[in-house]
Order: structure tokens, then C-alpha cells, then sequence
């Protein structure tokens, strides 16, 4: 899966964005401009030691984007959107993309893709999100929908009692 962010403005919004897509080996679009610079200490701190396993590439702008994913199927995520964002049926090399966190995604993008906008649904009070959060949400559905290829499905329990000596416990 890719996600893309355009515009992103908040250093530890990215940053957690970063650290879910090395959990999941989902590959990270960045879009100029960017509110921020990628040796940012809050970036790095939200994403904390897990840079080394994630891939992202930055862009100069949408048209660079576009020119370097050719064919590329993307899904917009907006508030502004009709649809539930689990009504696509998602592929491997999907892209999700999401807009910066004070304005979305262009409105021009949008009408454009209107059949491909997705929103999550929530209270009609909520204005939205946060961005990190969206983006978590959407991308475990995709890769639910997907069998988690690669994720481990198993649990690390350290320094445990054995269950005969559980009784101490409870």
C-alpha cells in the first residue's frame, strides 16, 4: 500500500504517519510543499527509530506525482466525501491519499475524483480527524481486506508466569 500525504503541515502528524507505514510496509508520498523539514526533531521523535524500515519519496509538487506514479489508483480521503471508506475493494499498490491538516485535499482535486472520495464516517458536530489517526484507520482496513500480508499475526508475551501459576495472579 502507498499512502500519500499532500501538503502535510504538522511535523508529529507525519512522524506517526511514518512509524504506522514501517509497521505495516506501506510506502510513504510526500508532497511539497511540506510545513516542515524532514530532519525536523518532532518528525523524527513521532516516528521515533523506525525511519530505517519504512521507503518515502518526496515530490515537488501534485504534477510531479502524477508524472512519477503513472497509472497510478488512488483513493482521496476527504470529510467532504459521500462514500465510506470501506467500500472500495483495495489492491496491493493502492495509493491513499490525504490532504494537509488544516484545509484537506483541493477542491478542484476533488470534484475531479469525486467518484473516487472516500470519507471516514463520524458525528456531523466533528469537523474531523486527526490526520495520523485517518490515516491508521484507512490503511488497517485496506490491509484487512488484504489478510495483513506480511503483518505478523502473533503476540510477544515476555516474563510471564507459566498457566499453572496464573492462580497467583488472579
Amino acid at each position: 500500500m502507498n499512502i500519500v500525504l499532500s501538503e502535510p503541515e504538522i511535523p508529529q502528524n507525519t512522524g506517526n504517519i511514518a512509524r504506522t507505514c514501517a509497521a505495516t510496509g506501506a510506502k510513504l508520498h510526500l508532497i511539497k510543499p511540506l510545513g516542515f523539514v524532514l530532519d525536523d526533531k518532532h518528525l523524527k521523535r513521532a516516528g521515533l527509530d523506525y525511519w530505517h524500515l519504512m521507503e518515502y519519496t518526496v515530490y515537488e509538487n501534485w504534477q510531479d506525482f502524477l508524472d512519477r506514479n503513472p497509472g497510478a489508483n488512488l483513493y482521496f480521503l476527504t470529510t467532504k466525501a459521500r462514500q465510506d471508506y470501506t467500500k472500495p475493494n483495495y489492491h496491493p499498490d493502492d495509493y491513499l491519499v490525504f490532504g494537509k491538516e488544516t484545509r484537506g485535499l483541493d477542491e478542484t482535486l476533488l470534484k475531479d475524483n469525486y467518484e473516487r472520495c472516500f470519507r471516514i464516517p463520524m458525528r456531523e458536530e466533528a469537523r474531523s480527524l486527526n490526520l495520523a489517526n485517518s490515516v491508521a484507520i484507512v490503511l488497517y482496513e485496506a490491509l484487512r481486506q488484504l489478510g495483513f500480508p506480511d503483518l505478523s499475526a502473533k503476540g510477544q508475551l515476555h516474563n510471564l508466569p507459566t498457566p499453572g501459576d496464573w492462580q497467583d495472579y488472579v
